[in-house]
């Protein structure tokens, strides 16, 4: 098995954080002036706007599991199954393609693409 460097390493530290509920971390990977864009959603502009979202979603767990990672220059995209367990009983799988723009060791794009009738069905 082979060890990720550089922006690979640094988004998988970031799926970690989620699947470890370690919200410090992932909000601490953030860039100040980052850009956040579920992409069926509003995009989210600034470090203040994307923790405020990642805090309201308020899960009891978190399993995000990579199926495919690359690397390109400063950008890292990833194929998942994003998996949350919320307060409230509900159980989410969302395929999700996302992409990871990062500059001096910090995220400052963040965009995932998944499908909202997927999300709305299972919050249904």
């Amino acid at each position: 098995m082979t060890t990720a460097t550089g922006n690979t390493a640094l988004v998988m530290d970031f799926i970690d954080a989620w699947n470890r509920l370690d919200w410090d971390r992932v909000i601490g990977l953030l860039a100040d002036d980052v850009v956040y864009h579920n992409i069926p959603m509003d995009k989210l502009e600034g470090k203040a706007a994307a923790s405020a979202a990642i805090l309201g979603m308020q899960p009891v767990a978190v399993q995000w599991d990579v199926i495919s990672i690359a690397e390109n220059g400063n950008k890292v995209l990833t194929e998942r199954l994003d998996a949350f367990d919320l307060p409230n009983g509900k159980h989410l799988a969302i395929p999700v393609m996302g992409t990871f723009e990062i500059e001096n060791g910090r995220i400052v794009a963040w965009r995932d693409y998944f499908d909202l009738a997927t999300f709305m069905r299972q919050m249904a």
